[in-house]
């Protein structure tokens, strides 16, 4: 081969080399991961705050699908004069982890409330915050701006200071102090009512400290009870064995719109059945021939028990008056009659009933009634 078609060919190996297989650069790295863009954020009053509700968004702007709940940026702005958002004074005024964004999450939604300086609504009324949302599963990149919300801030009751609960058979009755001031010492020119909210908890569960509710494992989160016009409230829908928090909060109107306060002080009970059913009435005793010749048995009768909870019957017998004396029915009667085949001629007994719940609560002893069995002929 000539020295000159040996050089051509080395030239060429040489060219396809560097096109193809040279020396790779520095690594990519790969672009991080950046979430689709809120756009369902709402915001209103609540207490002293602005409550903020979105969806967490499901995918990233690449389409994957999230893993796990991205960091969640809360940015508060003012407004221009014409009422347009003012750009330059939008800042993140805190952020949540993605981890703890999970214990924000309701009904599907993350709801949360970016507190106001009760002095600052008491200095300014009805003054406008602008809010908007940003998310984030790394910090070099964020996701785009959420749609831009407002609320009005005005000021509200103090929280009620104490809630008090007295446990009866059929209702949780709740009382509380009407505040007489705003939560930033103006007196407070009327409420128009108040609204009680109830969760259930785990009975056996630490009690709530303060108002801080934010660790507490719910079994069935805060919820709307009821509304209230007086400074009291009776729950007659709940349940004796479970574990329930509660907190009232006043309410205001401005401008045609009720306001709620904060939370009171958050109230928890287990309440506990320890109330027994009503004594048995109507009891009436008979004498009647027993099974055999020479044998007597007594038949008694009483009138229903109606509560809900019912249980059973006990039957006492005794040969004293006015002495409870033995039991004589060592399994719950279901029905009120009941008939006794242990009796000895020629004695007298005394015979009372009481009645039983489910949670074991025994009756008072009915009335008794005194039998006297006959001898036999001799």
């Amino acid at each position: 081969m000539g020295a000159l078609q040996f050089q051509f060919r080395v030239s060429i190996f040489v060219i396809l080399l560097a096109a193809g297989c040279g020396a790779p650069g520095d690594p990519v790295p790969p672009a991080p991961l950046v979430p689709v863009a809120v756009s369902d954020l709402s915001a209103r009053q609540a207490g002293d705050g602005v409550e903020l509700v979105f969806s967490l968004p499901p995918k990233t702007v690449s389409g994957e699908r999230l893993t796990a709940p991205p960091a969640i940026e809360i940015v508060r702005g003012s407004l221009k004069p014409n009422g347009a958002p003012e750009p330059k004074s939008f800042r993140v005024v805190y952020t949540i982890p993605g981890a703890l964004v999970t214990n924000t999450v309701a009904s599907g939604h993350v709801r949360l409330t970016d507190p106001i300086s009760p002095s600052e609504t008491k200095e300014h009324p009805g003054g406008t915050y602008a809010y908007l949302i940003r998310t984030r599963l790394s910090k070099k990149r964020a996701s785009a701006d959420s749609n831009v919300v407002t609320a009005r801030v005005f000021p509200v009751p103090q929280p009620i200071s104490a809630v008090q609960i007295q446990v009866t058979e059929t209702a949780l009755n709740l009382t509380w102090p009407a505040p007489t001031q705003t939560s930033g010492g103006d007196p407070l020119a009327g409420i128009s009512g108040y609204r009680i909210y109830r969760a259930e908890i785990d009975p056996h569960s630490a009690v709530p400290a303060g108002k801080d509710l934010s660790t507490v494992h719910w079994i069935v989160p805060l919820a709307l009870l009821g509304p209230s016009g007086a400074t009291s409230y009776s729950d007659t829908q709940f349940e004796f064995g479970k574990g329930y928090v509660y907190v009232v909060r006043s309410v205001i109107s401005v401008d045609g719109n009720e306001i709620e306060s904060d939370n009171s002080e958050p109230v928890t009970v287990t309440p506990l059945d320890t109330f027994p059913p009503a004594a048995p009435q109507d009891l009436v005793a008979a004498v009647l021939p027993g099974a055999t010749p020479s044998t007597f048995v007594v038949d008694l009768s009483w009138s229903i028990n109606l509560e809900t909870d019912f249980a059973g019957y006990r039957v006492y017998r005794s040969e004293q008056e006015g002495v409870t004396g033995q039991l004589v029915t060592p399994d719950l009667l279901p029905t009120p009659a009941f008939r006794d085949s242990s009796v000895v001629p020629g004695r007298r007994y005394w015979y009372t009933v009481t009645a039983l719940d489910r949670a074991g609560n025994e009756s008072a002893p009915s009335t008794s009634v005194a039998v006297d069995i006959p001898q036999p002929p001799s």
